[in-house]
This record gives structure tokens, C-alpha cells and sequence, in this order.
């Protein structure tokens, strides 16, 4: 069994925290752990604007708090996002995602995360093997 307080992480385990301009995510669950996904809470700060296409994960996003929008490149397509709505990108969808107020998000990624990643360019994550 797998127990973490996410107030306990963003006082000791400060690897665990990653960030970058204008998010920052709390990896609760890492590829270490075993568990097949990675699972994170992330925020968005207010009035940001984050262009992702994860080539290589699949991510499914839950929103806790906030409002904001997401964007699918592809369709032009655009989702209002408020505290009760998921989004799952299912086929590694090009999007833009808008936090008009802070998001509060509760991620999954599959494959997991290592924790390590940055954004590259073209707003992806390597693979853990390509890292």
C-alpha cells in the first residue's frame, strides 16, 4: 500500500514538486511507485495559456477548483473547464488549455511520469527512455 500527504510532499519532498512558468505539479504517484500511471495535482496560475500535445502519454484531467477552457487544435473545438469537469486526451491531442482563474487539477498520465520531464518544444514529454 502506497500512503503520501500532499502537505507533507510540498514541505519535505520538494522533489516531487515540479514546475515551470506558470504551473506547478505536486507527482503524487511516479513511474517508480509501480502502479502502471502517474498521478499529480497541478495548478495553473490565472490568466495563463499552456500549449501541450503529450506524443507520447496519455493523460486524463479532473478540475478540483478554478475555471478555464481547453482547446483542441485539431477541431478548434473549445470546452469550458470548472470545478466537476474531466477531459481524457485520447489521442494525444494538440490543445491549449486557458486557466482564466487558478486550476486545481487532479492528472493521470499513462505511461507514468518519472518526475524528471520537462516540456519540450512541441509541449511533450519524452519518454522515460528518450528523457
Amino acid at each position: 500500500m502506497i500512503v503520501r500527504d500532499f502537505n507533507e510532499i510540498i514541505k519535505n519532498e520538494r522533489d516531487r514538486v515540479v514546475s515551470d512558468a506558470q504551473w506547478s505539479s505536486v507527482r503524487m504517484l511516479l513511474a517508480d511507485d509501480g502502479m502502471g500511471f502517474s498521478f499529480h495535482i497541478t495548478f495553473l496560475e490565472p490568466d495563463s495559456e499552456h500549449t501541450f500535445e503529450y506524443k507520447n502519454h496519455f493523460e486524463s484531467v479532473y478540475c478540483m477548483q478554478g475555471k478555464g477552457s481547453i482547446t483542441d487544435l485539431a477541431t478548434g473545438e473549445t470546452h469550458e473547464i470548472h470545478p466537476g469537469v474531466m477531459y481524457a486526451l485520447n489521442e494525444h491531442d494538440r490543445h491549449v488549455l486557458r486557466a482564466e482563474e487558478e486550476l486545481v487539477m487532479a492528472c493521470v498520465f499513462n505511461p507514468p511520469v518519472t518526475g524528471t520531464e520537462v516540456h519540450r518544444e512541441d509541449g511533450s514529454y519524452a519518454l522515460s527512455e528518450e528523457a
